[in-house]
């Protein structure tokens, strides 16, 4: 499904402004299946379960770099959501975030390219919780001061939004996992759909705060 998706979602890109860099042989389905085959490949036995690599080093032929040059950071964001949704499939835990980088490898022919990976650890114990904003970039929820969504400049999640409060709400991690809670807004904060004071959040839960929806994601 992960895969599926990473296709469909690209294929749209590519049917737009961005069909020019397409016309090489190289596609980028072909990138995502190499990097979930590098996971499995490079999978090992941790003591919560099956750990697969989170860091991830792509290159590319220098006429594809050429190519795909006004596509380089979505594809990055695609190729990681693959891998996450790929992880969740399989069960597999990561020891820190998902990266992906991009870079040219001189001696590459068109159409050629090359994936490595490994586990890197991250700062922090996992699993890591990060909310995908509407625009794909992501906001990491770590053990320090909460994340606060609103429109002040101050705000770690600005939000040019007429129905969102100054200081709208907060993530905030727990030793149980992730609790949004309303910060008294005019408008209020809904899970899925409901609304709500604080609530303990999982996995593909939907955050909407005025007209904007955020998605909370544990990797």
């Amino acid at each position: 499904m992960g895969l599926q998706q990473f296709e469909e979602r690209l294929e749209r890109l590519v049917e737009g402004t961005l069909s020019k860099p397409f016309r090489s042989n190289l596609q980028p389905i072909e990138i995502g299946r190499r990097l979930t085959r590098e996971m499995d490949l490079h999978r090992r036995v941790g003591v919560r379960g099956l750990i697969a690599p989170n860091s991830f080093t792509v290159t590319l032929a220098p006429a594809d770099v050429d190519r795909f040059a006004n596509f380089i950071d979505s594809l990055s964001r695609e190729l990681a959501d693959a891998a996450r949704e790929h992880a969740r499939i399989e069960g597999y835990s990561f020891m820190g975030p998902v990266d992906i980088q991009v870079y040219e490898g001189a001696r590459l022919r068109p159409g050629r390219f090359v994936v490595t990976a490994e586990v890197a650890e991250g700062p922090e114990e996992g699993p890591f919780a990060t909310l995908v904003l509407p625009d794909g970039g992501r906001i990491e929820i770590g053990d320090g001061a909460p994340v606060v969504l609103g429109r002040m400049p101050e705000s770690d999640i600005v939000l040019n939004d007429p129905n969102v409060s100054r200081r709208h709400a907060e993530f905030r991690r727990t030793a149980e996992g992730v609790v949004v809670a309303d910060l008294g807004s005019t408008n209020g904060t809904r899970v899925n759909g409901s609304p709500v004071r604080e609530r303990m959040l999982e996995s593909g839960d939907e955050v909407t705060v005025g007209s904007t929806t955020l998605v909370f994601q544990l990797s």
